[in-house]
C-alpha cells in the first residue's frame, strides 16, 4: 500500500476509445492533461483496426493496442448470432493489454472497442472511469454506467446515465485557451485570407459533410458578392471546386490541421454538431449555425440544445440547409456585428472548457484511492 494521497511510482493507465474523432479527441486530450500533471504516467491506448486512432494515437505520441472490433447491430440481424464469439475474442484481447500493462484503472470514452475493455476490467477488478461524449448516451456506455457506480462523467449537463456526473469534455490545450482576437491576423494571413473581411468558416467534422459542402459553395457567388470570404474545410475524401467570381478568396482545404487558426480566423461558423464541434466552437466564443447530422439517435441535436438555448447558435436541420438557404440567412447574419457579438457573449461559458484537466484529476484519484 502507498501512503495516503500518493501514487505508486508510475501509474498505469488504460483508455479505450475509437471509431472516430468523437472517442479519440476526448482521449487525447485526457492523455496530454494526465502527462502535464506527471510525465511519468504510463499511458497505453486501446482501440480497433477500423477507426481513426490507427492514426491519430500514434501521431499524438501516444502506445496503441489493438483489439477485435465488436459492431452491436441495432436492429436483428444474422450478425448479431457471430457477436458472442466476437465479444469473447475481443475481451480476452483487452484482458491481456490490461494484464500486460498492470492496469491501475481503464478510462473508456464509449465506441466498440469500450463494451470488451469495461467487462475486461470488471473482471480483473480494475478501476473504471466512464466518459460519455454526447447529450444522448451510446450503447457501451449505457451498458457501463449501470456497473460504474462511482465515476461516470458526462459531457452536457443533463445526460441519462445512472451515476452521471457533468465534468465536460475534454479538448485540446490549443483550442481550450484560445484567444481568437489576438491571434486573427497570423490565423488569416496562414490561411491566405484578406486580413479585413467578414469570414465564414465551413467544416463538416473530419469526414466532410456532402449536404454542407453543396449548399455553402453553391452560394459562393452571392456570399463574395456581400463582400464576404470563405474557408471551407471538406473533408479528406472530398472534392469541390468553387469558381472565384470576386476579389476575396473562397479558400477550399480538404482537412484542417490547426483548427484553432480556423476559429481565430472566423467570424461566424457553419458546422455539425458533434460533442467536440460544439464544445470547442463555443468554448472559443465563436457564434454558429448548427447543422445535425440527420442520423443516429438525435444526439448531435442535443449537444448543441444549450448553446442555442442562450442564443450562442442557430440551429438548422440538415434537409433545411440549401443553397437558398444559405443565401437568404448567412450574409444577414454574418455581416450583422452587433449580433454576432452577441453570440459570442452568449455561447463562451455555456460549455466548459477544462474537462481534461479535471478528468484527469479524477483518473489519479481513482488511482490514488485503490493503491
Amino acid at each position: 500500500m502507498n501512503p495516503a494521497g500518493a501514487l505508486k511510482a508510475v501509474p498505469s493507465i488504460v483508455l479505450a476509445g475509437g471509431g472516430s474523432a468523437g472517442h479519440t479527441s476526448p482521449l487525447i486530450a485526457t492523455a496530454d492533461a494526465l502527462r502535464r500533471i506527471d510525465p511519468t504516467i504510463e499511458i497505453i491506448a486501446l482501440g480497433t483496426e477500423r477507426g481513426l486512432e490507427t492514426r491519430v494515437i500514434p501521431e499524438a505520441g501516444y502506445r496503441l493496442e489493438l483489439i477485435p472490433p465488436v459492431p452491436l447491430p441495432r436492429k436483428p440481424t444474422p450478425a448479431l448470432f457471430a457477436v458472442p464469439g466476437k465479444m469473447l475474442s475481443s475481451v480476452s484481447a483487452a484482458r491481456k493489454v490490461l494484464d500486460e500493462a498492470k492496469a491501475d484503472v481503464l478510462v473508456g470514452f464509449g465506441g466498440y472497442v469500450s463494451t470488451p475493455a469495461y467487462v475486461a476490467a470488471w473482471r480483473r477488478k480494475t478501476p473504471i472511469v466512464v466518459h460519455e461524449g454526447n447529450a444522448v448516451p451510446g450503447i457501451a456506455n449505457k451498458f457501463a454506467a449501470r456497473y460504474c457506480t462511482q465515476h461516470v462523467k458526462t459531457s452536457f449537463p443533463g445526460t441519462d446515465l445512472p451515476h452521471a456526473e457533468y465534468v465536460g469534455l475534454p479538448i485540446r490545450r490549443a483550442i481550450s485557451t484560445l484567444d481568437r482576437a489576438a491571434l486573427r491576423a497570423e490565423a488569416r494571413q496562414f490561411f491566405g485570407l484578406d486580413p479585413d473581411a467578414p469570414t465564414l468558416f465551413v467544416t463538416g467534422g473530419s469526414q466532410g459533410a456532402q449536404r454542407i459542402n453543396e449548399s455553402v459553395s453553391g452560394a459562393a457567388a452571392d456570399l463574395q458578392a456581400a463582400g464576404i470570404q470563405v474557408l471551407h474545410a471538406i473533408g479528406p475524401k472530398n472534392t469541390l471546386e468553387v469558381p472565384q467570381t470576386g476579389p476575396l478568396p473562397y479558400v477550399v482545404l480538404n482537412y484542417v490541421d490547426r483548427m484553432d487558426l480556423a476559429y481565430a480566423a472566423a467570424d461566424l461558423v457553419v458546422c455539425r454538431s458533434g460533442a467536440n464541434t460544439v464544445t470547442e466552437v463555443s468554448g472559443v466564443g465563436l457564434p454558429a449555425i448548427y447543422v445535425p447530422l440527420p442520423i443516429g439517435n438525435g444526439e448531435q441535436r442535443l449537444n448543441a440544445k444549450p448553446v442555442v438555448d442562450v442564443g450562442g447558435g442557430v440551429l438548422i436541420d440538415n434537409a433545411e440547409l440549401t443553397v437558398d438557404w444559405v443565401r437568404a440567412n448567412v450574409p444577414q447574419l454574418l455581416l450583422d456585428r452587433e449580433r454576432l457579438t452577441a453570440m459570442s457573449t452568449a455561447a463562451t461559458g455555456v460549455i466548459r472548457t477544462d474537462a481534461d484537466d479535471r478528468l484527469a484529476r479524477i483518473i489519479l484519484d481513482v488511482v490514488r484511492s485503490a493503491s
